[in-house]
């Protein structure tokens, strides 16, 4: 079958009247909706061992769910700069920058109006398979420096995974940690907590945070701690917390399965793949948002490290001119059978 893109439809209107759009893409038994609003994953629908498909996202029906809700994030598009920056400040080539401080006295997930909160432009990919979705955020935009021209492209490859490719160019120096904040429930949006749900994360480390989730120094080791993923074990709850992926320092990046979900109620497997070096594990305990309520989903955020731009020991986030931030990351389904 190939990928059906249904032509995009009116889903609502971003808070100051622009239009809102709803693509929405089938292939392989998978059937995504993306909105043009804060590049939001709607709805993702798989089946489970039996053949019944059920979303496996959190997410609203209208767009006003999105705008109105007081825990922000679902299914969207983070940046310029996801997870938090210390203090709101960073230093890049003796130039400090001061940002919005929108969580605590740190700047989240690129500050007060991040791309979650714009419409982006939207056009059917040049292969045929997804959504293209870009847009340019101006030099000086939540104070970061530089023009910035970004795009996030969401496919369906012949399996049904859902591929989001994320690419962005600068005509200045600048920093950019782009993601995707979707929570799994893989028993079904609304059928209650996930915490029972399986993890298995490819990393021996994690970064220890202060109380404002900070990194407080190095990665440090997992081995006899609760954050221990390493061989699949029940979630629970409790975490906020960037793991540091094995294979962000070894093997070619992207071709190993950087985490894995499973829900053994109703048998769906959800793989994740990632050119990034870090992955966020968010249980959701402290959200209450509409029909959801703490820790019913779970957000596998591919990422670089939190507050990388005031620390030159974390993987880079600098993007200067003449170079090209690239990012893919790649939602695998499946049942327990065919489990990796």
């Amino acid at each position: 079958m190939t990928t059906a893109v249904t032509a995009p439809e009116r889903a609502g209107s971003a808070p100051d009247g622009t239009p809102v759009h709803r693509w929405v893409l089938e292939r392989a038994g998978t059937r995504v909706a993306v909105l043009d609003y804060g590049g939001i994953l709607q709805s993702v629908e798989v089946p489970d061992r039996d053949g019944v498909r059920a979303g496996v996202v959190l997410g609203f029906d209208d767009v006003a769910g999105y705008v109105d809700c007081p825990s922000p994030y679902f299914g969207a598009l983070i940046g310029r700069y996801a997870n938090r920056i210390a203090g709101g400040t960073f230093t890049l080539d003796g130039r400090t920058y001061r940002l919005p401080r929108n969580n605590g006295t740190n700047c989240l997930h690129g500050g007060e109006r991040g791309f979650d909160k714009r419409v982006w432009d939207a056009e059917p990919a040049a292969d045929g398979h997804g959504v293209r979705l870009s847009l340019v955020s101006p030099d000086g935009e939540e104070g970061f420096p530089g023009r910035l021209a970004v795009s996030a492209t969401y496919a369906l490859d012949a399996a049904g995974a859902l591929r989001i490719e994320y690419r962005a160019v600068t005509d200045a120096p600048t920093v950019v940690n782009l993601t995707n904040h979707s929570y799994w429930n893989l028993g079904g949006a609304g059928s209650g907590r996930a915490g029972g749900h399986r993890l298995r994360i490819a990393a021996g480390h994690v970064t220890p945070l202060d109380g404002d989730s900070v990194p407080t120094g190095p990665p440090a080791p997992v081995a006899g701690t609760r954050f221990d993923f390493r061989e699949p074990r029940e979630v629970g709850s409790g975490y906020d917390h960037n793991f540091v992926l094995d294979q962000g320092t070894s093997g070619a990046p992207g071709t190993s399965v950087a985490a894995e979900l499973y829900d053994p109620v109703s048998g769906r497997v959800l793989t994740v793949t990632t050119t990034e070096p870090g992955i966020q594990l968010y249980t959701g305990d402290a959200f209450d948002a509409g029909p959801f309520g703490p820790c019913e989903g779970i957000a596998l955020e591919t990422q670089h490290f939190p507050d990388s731009p005031n620390r030159p020991d974390f993987p880079s986030t600098v993007l200067r001119p003449g170079e090209e931030f690239r990012s893919v990351t790649t939602y695998g389904f499946g049942t327990a059978d065919d489990r990796v």
